[in-house]
């Protein structure tokens, strides 16, 4: 007969001690395959003239900074930019974003976490980073716009952009090491 297993642990039993996980020490290093800030300087500085762009855009219109942070490390993960989940999950905690929402991002769709004005963000943050299905659908843009202003839509579009452009390059040179941002 089949012995149902103890799942709890022991009160006072560390997580770093249980047999089988994966520390800090045991995982691999990701080698950094070019140096694109010294080797790509004049696009570097570009993207980041882009990125201060949209960061004026944002602030001129009061762009909620924690769901600034939400479209970044959704785009991030969408992308599967390590360096930069890391960072704007950082970046998000430090300005009073939860731990709950921040997990639970790659659900969204299915969690209570997030205004209906969040989800909007959200889903355009999809459409436009993924475009490899088509166009940006009328429907994520008709949401979008049902909950922002049109200068608040740019502001958004900016962001996206500029967030895309930043994954792109960490992800192909992986120019910076996951784990090393401090915010």
């Amino acid at each position: 007969m089949f012995a149902a297993p103890n799942w709890t642990l022991p009160a006072g039993r560390s997580g770093s001690n249980v047999p089988g996980m994966t520390t800090a020490e045991s995982t691999p290093q990701i080698p950094v395959r070019l140096d694109f800030e010294a080797h790509g300087a004049t696009f570097y500085k570009a993207v980041t003239h882009l990125d201060n762009a949209a960061t004026k855009e944002l602030d001129r219109v009061e762009f909620d900074p924690r769901l600034r942070e939400l479209v970044r490390i959704h785009a991030s993960q969408i992308n599967g930019c390590a360096y930069c989940i890391d960072m704007h999950s950082k970046d998000a905690r430090a300005i009073g974003e939860t731990e709950q929402r921040i997990y639970s991002l790659p659900a969204w769709r299915e969690t209570p976490f997030f205004t209906e004005r969040e989800r909007a963000a959200l889903a355009f943050t999809e459409a436009v980073t993924v475009l490899t299905e088509g166009h940006v659908p009328a429907e994520a843009y008709e949401e979008v716009a049902a909950c922002f202003s049109p200068d608040e839509v740019a502001a958004l579009v900016s962001l996206i952009i500029a967030i895309n452009a930043w994954n792109r390059i960490a992800v192909s040179t992986r120019t910076w090491v996951p784990g090393s941002y401090e915010p």
